[in-house]
């Protein structure tokens, strides 16, 4: 037996072959092994014949072993077996250039990469957002990935892609292929553009319109926020109550159901809220400039008033369409101060938050459950995720607890009409007992007792109670430029022929469907950039509180991070029990893998 590199050494130069065909290839008897040995390497030794038989049965393309014999191709068998060479060259050229693309994981230029290359970073593509599954590549992408050892699971390959300039890290996968990520279409900016245009025309609902332009409305929303739905104002009387008035922003004024917009707002369901910034369910133009209640601007609504008894129980009520003209917007923070300092000049809003209050304190009377804490998120500006933490704070109370009541009185309205309108409610929840409750640290440990055991909201065309607003009915009606439900309760409120309770329950679920969808996108993508924002805080420790077990086989549970103001997943010391107090730390993050993992020890 001979080794590889003794019989490498015997193997026929290509000079040989090329020769030996030139003398060959006339010839019509075959040539035998001894003979045709000696012609090519020089000699008939035993391993020079072994390497000659070798290479005759091997790659090369010049002559055929048959019978026996050696015989030499015609050149109109080379030509096509050398075309079929050469494209094997090339194409296995073109693996070897796209493996080490792939293994030296550099950005690459576009413009500079072969079709063949784009086309296998677009499948690449699709399989690290979900849209194919690994099994769909071509045979050799896969072979290319597995010696990469990238076949794992799909966040190997977004790493890939990020490495090479071909995937934005903050992607959101749940939103490929979704209505968000098209954005809307040149048709629908052009009507868009087109309605603001025409804004200022009468409509046939100006005609019924109450005239309530000459109150002192205020909005109060977040200084970033730039489509307002709501204001607030008071009507004061000499002998009468006063009145809390509620405007809501009236899109339906300019979007007439059915209409391409209105169509494609129902299938958004409602704005998406993300930390790079809001998409909203109506084009831009739309939702911040002719829907929005603008301070200084005469502005379409519809206007929610309710008087309360001395106990914050609804005394009367009603609902108009109007014309409002704010005075001026408010921050939260404008908000607080004008509630504390109350100037004789401009008490509106501290008369506003006492009488808010009060309701607010008939609603915990009727079983209403407050359970106001910090909340923080994270924001992506500029770039790079901050840390915003919202304090509830007497004026978002206030706003709170107002939007509350319009959706109390809406409620009331449909029902005294016999309406079918997209009610909200909750079913009642079997409680801790109160000795077991109040042996429970005050705050975020107790409402995590108090929360696990109230159920998921539930939407319907027919009144329910509401167990944590301690509503008898509600109805979300404040936010027709960010929810469509909300729009949809106007309309009903608005039509000589309602849509029936079978009708309204059809285009409740196929809202509903599009919400959740939102929502879980929203939720991916706040998780997405808290890790972002954990994989930059390597290193730092928090004060934690221990609040529930989430599952106790696995030590994980639930704890409270007071600084960051979030409630989070963490491993947990075995024996931890509610309000103990923990140290937290970060064991392992990566934002491309959807993963966080927090450890948290006895502090």
């Amino acid at each position: 037996m001979f080794n590889r590199e003794v019989l490498a050494e015997a193997k026929p130069r290509r000079s040989a072959w090329g020769a030996a065909w030139l003398l060959l290839k006339d010839e019509s008897e075959p040539l035998g092994l001894y003979d045709f040995c000696d012609l090519v390497c020089g000699g008939t030794e035993p391993v020079q014949l072994s390497a000659c038989w070798l290479a005759l049965v091997g790659g090369q393309q010049w002559f055929r072993w048959k019978q026996g014999g050696v015989h030499a191709r015609s050149l109109e068998e080379l030509k096509p077996l050398r075309r079929e060479r050469r494209l094997k060259a090339i194409a296995e050229e073109a693996e070897h250039r796209w493996f080490l693309l792939l293994k030296e994981r550099r950005p690459i230029e576009p413009s500079l990469c072969s079709e063949l290359q784009l086309e296998r970073i677009e499948l690449l593509k699709k399989v690290a957002s979900g849209r194919l599954e690994l099994e769909g590549l071509p045979e050799a992408m896969r072979q290319s990935l597995g010696q990469l050892h990238l076949t794992q699971e799909r966040s190997q390959l977004r790493h890939l892609l990020v490495d090479l300039g071909q995937w934005d890290p903050h992607q959101l996968v749940s939103m490929t292929g979704t209505v968000w990520s098209s954005g809307f279409s040149e048709e629908l900016l052009k009507q868009a553009q087109q309605i603001e245009q025409n804004a200022e025309q009468e409509q046939p609902s100006d005609a019924s319109r109450r005239d309530l332009s000459g109150q002192r409305c205020v909005t109060i929303d977040d200084e970033d926020t730039r489509d307002i739905d709501d204001g607030l104002s008071l009507e004061q009387t000499a002998a009468g109550p006063t009145r809390i008035w509620i405007h809501v922003a009236d899109p339906g004024r300019l979007i007439s159901a059915g209409s391409p917009l209105d169509l494609e707002a129902r299938r958004r369901g409602s704005s998406l809220y993300l930390a790079q910034g809001n998409v909203p369910m109506f084009p831009e133009n739309l939702s911040t400039g002719v829907f929005s209640l603008r301070a200084g601007q005469r502005t379409a609504a519809w206007s929610t008033w309710a008087e309360l008894n001395d106990d914050g129980s609804l005394a009367d009520y009603g609902v108009v369409r109007s014309w409002v003209k704010p005075i001026y917007r408010l921050s939260y923070e404008d908000a607080d101060e004008l509630i504390e300092l109350a100037p004789p000049q401009d008490r509106d809003l501290a008369d506003l938050e006492a009488l808010l209050s009060r309701r607010r304190l008939w609603r915990l009377s009727q079983g209403a459950l407050q359970m106001d804490l910090p909340e923080g998120r994270i924001r992506c500006r500029d770039g790079a995720p901050q840390l915003e933490v919202t304090e509830p704070s007497s004026s978002r109370q206030m706003v709170a607890e107002a939007m509350i009541l319009a959706g109390a009185v809406t409620a009331q309205l449909g029902q005294d009409r016999e309406l079918a309108l997209p009610f909200r409610s909750q079913l009642p929840a079997e409680l801790p007992a109160k000795t077991e409750l109040e042996a429970l640290p005050d705050g975020a440990v107790r409402y995590a007792a108090i929360k696990r055991c109230l159920s998921r909201g539930l939407m319907g065309t027919k009144p329910a109670a509401h167990f944590s607003l301690g509503l008898p009915a509600y109805v979300q009606a404040t936010s027709p430029i960010r929810r469509y439900g909300d729009l949809l309760v106007q309309r009903q409120l608005a039509a000589e022929t309602p849509l029936s309770e079978e009708s309204l329950q059809e285009l409740v679920n196929e809202v509903d469907g599009a919400v959740r969808e939102g929502i879980g996108i929203s939720r991916e993508d706040q998780r997405h950039w808290q890790q972002v924002w954990f994989e930059a805080q390597k290193g730092q420790q928090w004060r934690a509180q221990f609040l529930r077990w989430l599952r106790p086989q696995d030590n994980l549970g639930l704890v409270r991070i007071d600084e960051l103001a979030m409630d989070l997943a963490a491993e947990c010391p075995s024996q931890a029990k509610p309000g103990d107090g923990l140290l937290l730390r970060v064991q392992s993050v990566d934002s491309l893998r959807d993963q966080l993992r927090l450890s948290a020890s006895p502090f």
